[in-house]
């Protein structure tokens, strides 16, 4: 395993979790650097959601001394916003520009993926970023049509990114298509800055298999409700072999995470709601629990509900 540096940051390891709207709060991204995540991010932020400061937007901000190094993702469409939303950025270690998100209600804002659309604008908001004096990563997918990645990579690395993670599918592409690992191959000899690959990383072997085309590899959906995969990679990866998860070990993770939610005051409960059913999962009666949990109204009720599963 190659390190990763991004500008001043040394990873531990190269496994990032990716940013994931409605997953990764803090007590999500805490449990899994637990199970060895050497970086996470904020969920996706709207530049003018920073501004508005409200308080759904402040829970998403929201980190502690056990969090870090923290990447604070951002998209938007207007260039002042981005450099009024500079001021808010400096409790982060570094700042993740989304040219990625395929949302189309995003794409219809003009940010997210729709900026891959105008390169020259991804490299003016890059050096707004720039000036908050932290390393800015830049995640892209490959764009509305194929062969424009390496221009994109290229105009992202030119205008001072410090790394690009690529997801390789179309901004129109479903995640029932398969991403396309030969994109990064084709863009990685040609890019100096590190690359980091995101898109189908299932297990611990794909992460490998990811390892050897890129510089880090960035797990998103295969981390919900199994922060464990974290884990079971690093040990793969040194071993070639891993511990198989178990649902005792998921149902003492979310007991953790659930304890993590009230430490850290983060008391959303349709999201803790979600985020439990997800960990309950791969054993006889989990649908029937996974109902009756989606009942309860409150994290005490939670807690004690989970404290009573015996699998």
């Amino acid at each position: 395993m190659k390190p990763i540096k991004i500008g001043n940051i040394k990873l531990v390891n190269p496994l990032i979790l990716a940013p994931m709207l409605e997953v990764t709060n803090l007590p999500f991204r805490i449990l899994c650097r637990k199970q060895g995540a050497a970086l996470a991010f904020t969920e996706m932020i709207y530049t003018s959601a920073i501004l508005h400061e409200n308080k759904a937007t402040k829970e998403m901000m929201k980190t502690s001394k056990e969090d870090s190094p923290l990447g604070v993702q951002v998209t938007g469409h207007c260039v002042e916003e981005f450099k009024e939303i500079v001021p808010y950025l400096g409790n982060y270690k570094l700042i993740d520009l989304n040219c990625g998100c395929p949302s189309v209600r995003l794409i219809d804002s003009k940010a997210g993926s729709y900026l891959l659309n105008s390169p020259d604008k991804i490299a003016q908001i890059i050096k707004i970023l720039k000036t908050a004096n932290l390393p800015v990563t830049v995640k892209v997918r490959l764009g509305f049509k194929k062969n424009n990645l390496l221009n994109i990579a290229k105009t992202i690395e030119k205008a001072g990114a410090d790394t690009l993670t690529i997801h390789p599918r179309l901004a129109t592409q479903p995640y029932s298509i398969p991403a396309d690992w030969n994109e990064i191959k084709k863009v990685k000899p040609y890019i100096g800055i590190p690359i980091i690959g995101n898109g189908d990383i299932t297990s611990p072997q794909k992460a490998q298999e990811m390892l050897e085309i890129a510089d880090g590899a960035m797990f998103g959906r295969a981390a919900i409700g199994n922060p464990l995969i974290f884990k079971q990679t690093l040990q793969y990866l040194k071993t070639g072999k891993y511990p198989l998860a178990k649902p005792k070990k998921n149902i003492k993770l979310l007991k953790q995470y659930l304890s993590l939610c009230k430490k850290h005051n983060s008391l959303d409960i349709r999201r803790i709601k979600l985020a439990s059913t997800n960990f309950i999962k791969s054993f006889d009666g989990a649908a029937k629990i996974r109902l009756q949990l989606s009942q309860l109204k409150t994290l005490e009720e939670i807690s004690e509900f989970v404290k009573q599963i015996i699998i």
